[in-house]
């Protein structure tokens, strides 16, 4: 029902068959919404030939929609996808993945080393470094705004990949990070990191990635734009239904997890792989709808640290035409 109430609210979707797009993603549960479209037959249904193109941060995923590799993507707003869409070359056009009261959220990680050394929770950050893929990600704004509220001062350690963030922290490389549930908890089971607090209790209702795609498609694409957030949406519907709402019982969450496991945690048996995916599932906006006041926030903060210009305005960031504002 929750897929078929998305679809509506987009019309009915482009049914050009077979029309190429390519899709980009990284192999987070976060992203379960394009591979429940893509699996159940959504984006089909909708007209589209989807290709899923696999990146390990989000800044390079928004030079490929700049450049057109890569005609949608899912990711957390980056000060690189916000200096493209002040040149033009990228648009925010709906919502995805949102921390929300009451649902298991992104988690503040502390390696053994600094967690034995008296980092057990975020007012001892001060002094302490933080891992980010780059300047201006996700990692970067998270820290922040975690270091301010507690009023310390943390150093920021670029390390390009959510990997090599990873395999850092392990070995106590960096003290701290936040990420999401589903690659905080196994951290956290295996002795190597703790968890030192939640992300939510700094950044309520953080809209933590968006839809986005190129200026062309986003103006002169309509249909096949309003296709494939029709699509997206259904999927967000049924993972959110499957295993956040939890209202489609047990069978289809388990379909779920064995969906998702195609595409995540694919090194693992399915077993092993499980318990990760089920610990990932954050709420998906329904109707891809987009938190304005989080995304305006964001952009606040990447103007106050001179990342972007300081004349880029939301509208050019976000074309509010194809969904709802929370």
């Amino acid at each position: 029902m929750g897929g078929v109430a998305a679809t509506s609210m987009f019309g009915l979707p482009a049914r050009a068959a077979n029309t190429k797009v390519n899709v980009g993603a990284l192999r987070f549960t976060s992203h379960a919404a394009s591979f429940v479209a893509f699996e159940r037959g959504y984006f089909a249904d909708a007209g589209l030939d989807v290709e899923f193109k696999y990146f390990q941060a989000a800044q390079p995923m928004a030079v490929a929609v700049a450049s057109k590799d890569v005609d949608y993507a899912v990711t957390a707003i980056s000060g690189g996808l916000i200096s493209l869409a002040e040149k033009g070359a990228a648009k925010v056009i709906g919502g995805a993945l949102s921390e929300e009261k009451g649902v298991d959220g992104q988690k503040i990680l502390a390696s053994d080393a600094a967690f034995m050394a008296g980092l057990t929770d975020p007012s001892k950050l001060d002094g302490k470094s933080w891992g980010i893929t780059q300047a201006g990600s996700s990692f970067h704004y998270m820290g922040a705004k975690i270091a301010a509220k507690e009023g310390v001062e943390m150093h920021f350690k670029p390390l390009q990949k959510t990997g090599a963030i990873i395999g850092a922290i392990k070995s106590g490389q960096i003290d701290a990070w936040s990420i999401v549930p589903h690659i905080a908890k196994p951290l956290a089971g295996s002795g190597a990191v703790h968890i030192i607090g939640d992300v939510a209790d700094y950044i309520p209702d953080y809209q933590v990635t968006t839809v986005f795609t190129s200026p062309e498609n986003a103006d002169n694409e309509r249909a096949k734009t309003e296709a494939f957030l029709a699509a997206f949406a259904r999927g967000a519907a049924d993972f959110n239904a499957a295993l956040v709402d939890k209202t489609a019982g047990d069978a289809a969450a388990d379909d779920m997890v064995k969906l998702i496991h195609k595409y995540v945690y694919t090194d693992r048996p399915f077993e092993k792989a499980a318990p990760s995916i089920i610990n990932g599932a954050m709420r998906i906006n329904e109707g891809a709808a987009i938190n304005k006041a989080s995304v305006t926030d964001q952009l606040d903060w990447f103007k106050s640290e001179g990342l972007v210009k300081d004349t880029i305005t939301y509208d050019m960031l976000v074309d509010s035409s194809y969904v709802r504002t929370l």
